[in-house]
């Protein structure tokens, strides 16, 4: 739930930046990008703190080497929080990040059905989790002004 947050918050503050006259947060897109970027770094983070080894029992036991993937994911999520704020990268960098989001989806719903935790706070129920994830995937794709030009 704390992405989700800090995606709607973060998201609301860079576009009343841009409203005000910080040209840099000029269009909706722009905003929407710095949010993901700053969604993405949040999570990133936690592949390596306190959350670490509730991030590894979200991973499927079918796969092998759960620890290296979580490390993986982070590291990704990072180039991906790069990647959608550089105009030459915001296109790839958003189908990419819509594809990892993808790819974790079976770790949230293992997450969700098993009532893990993270950082000793329930995960949220399915459905929650669900709805959270198309609003990632429609942020991601919706921040790339060469996906979606307007």
């Amino acid at each position: 739930m704390i992405p989700f947050v800090a995606l709607l918050v973060s998201g609301l503050l860079f576009r009343l930046l841009g409203v005000i006259g910080w040209d840099y947060f000029g269009s909706w897109q722009t905003s929407l990008q710095a949010a993901v970027a700053v969604m993405l770094l949040l999570t990133a983070s936690a592949h390596w703190g306190a959350k670490r080894k509730d991030l590894v029992q979200m991973v499927p036991p079918a796969f092998p080497n759960r620890e290296w993937i979580v490390t993986a994911t982070g590291l990704l999520e990072i180039a991906g929080a790069i990647g959608i704020l550089m105009p030459a990268t915001s296109a790839a960098a958003s189908i990419c990040l819509a594809i990892l989001l993808l790819a974790m989806f079976p770790a949230n719903i293992r997450a969700a059905k098993e009532k893990l935790t993270i950082g000793g706070r329930p995960v949220p129920k399915l459905v929650v989790r669900t709805l959270m994830q198309i609003v990632f995937l429609a942020a991601v794709l919706l921040a790339s002004p060469a996906i979606l030009p307007f």
